[in-house]
């Protein structure tokens, strides 16, 4: 897959199949427009185009709401086009200038001129332009003046799938990992940098790593104690995370802590990625490092049938 940052990095594409969005985290939903793009790009002898923007239009549009995380960082959506099968990614700089322009202007600027579409495809609720103007019913008005055919993923087509990123948020939000990854067809992951903590859990036989997770944006499942693989240089773990404000031996700080199991190597600095498979418990607080020390066995325990199940 081409990456371009740029809608003016982008050369001619003869027949391009275009679609547009956010795709946030490139859910099952998302799957059946970029199939749809797929087959309408062997149909045509054409290449498929995927519109997105950076960063997510509700982060520039309400910049004091903070209420919105996203599922994917802007490197993960990439990967995850990428792995769909996607040719060309055009990632527009989302501006309170570029949220200006009108669907008209969006049509006859950047879908015929620049990228000289031949076929659009869209979902059936698909909003687009200066307070979400943009329609169906506008792109089918505006597509025989400019020649270029417009595709509808019907609302049937999509709702037999029964997800969104709304619906994948508000599981992950409610620990229901299990849901969660059902609707996003993978397990739901994380990545940070290594950093050094306390290292307190070494004085009972748990040594954490400690993840920073450098974008402020991203979606980190509710606190509480799961287990997880990780990946630590192309190699996978089974281990356990905690996320929370550890209020046995903190209750201030926020982290996120996760437990290797048979692993002893130094990581301090290193960049890994972290997939939720299911939530063990809720976090507590223990009157004791021994009691804390018995459920983390508990815990471990639990991760491990839960692990050897999924494998």
């Amino acid at each position: 897959m081409k990456v371009y940052r740029s809608i003016q990095d982008l050369p001619k594409i003869k027949n391009a199949i275009v679609t547009q969005g956010t795709f946030d985290g490139v859910h099952a939903a998302h799957k059946v427009i970029i199939n749809r793009l797929k087959e309408l790009a062997q149909q045509n002898e054409g290449e498929t185009v995927v519109i997105t923007f950076d960063p997510h239009p509700r982060l520039v549009i309400y910049p004091n709401d903070k209420s919105l995380k996203l599922l994917h960082t802007l490197d993960e959506k990439i990967e995850a086009l990428d792995k769909a099968g996607i040719d060309h990614l055009v990632i527009i700089p989302f501006t309170k200038e570029f949220s200006k322009l009108s669907s008209s202007q969006f049509i006859r600027d950047i879908i015929v001129h620049q990228i000289g579409t031949k076929i659009l495809v869209i979902g059936y609720n698909h909003r687009f332009g200066n307070n979400r103007e943009g329609s169906f019913e506008h792109l089918k008005k505006y597509s025989p003046l400019y020649g270029f055919e417009v595709v509808e993923i019907s609302e049937q087509e999509v709702d037999e799938v029964a997800v969104s990123s709304t619906k994948i948020r508000k599981a992950l939000e409610a620990g229901d990992i299990i849901t969660a990854n059902k609707y996003l067809g993978k397990n739901y992951q994380i990545q940070g940098t290594v950093l050094h903590g306390k290292k307190l859990g070494r004085t009972i036989g748990f040594p954490t790593a400690n993840i920073h997770v450098s974008d402020k944006n991203k979606l980190i499942p509710n606190d509480g104690v799961y287990a997880v693989h990780i990946l630590v240089n192309n190699k996978k773990y089974d281990g356990m995370l905690n996320s929370g404000y550890r209020p046995t031996v903190d209750g201030v700080n926020y982290s996120i802590e996760v437990h290797l199991f048979d692993f002893n190597e130094d990581i301090y600095n290193q960049f890994i990625t972290i997939q939720y498979v299911d939530k063990i418990r809720e976090e507590i607080k223990f009157d004791s490092l021994d009691s804390l020390k018995n459920q983390l066995e508990k815990d471990k325990l639990r991760a491990t049938q839960i692990l050897l199940a999924q494998a």
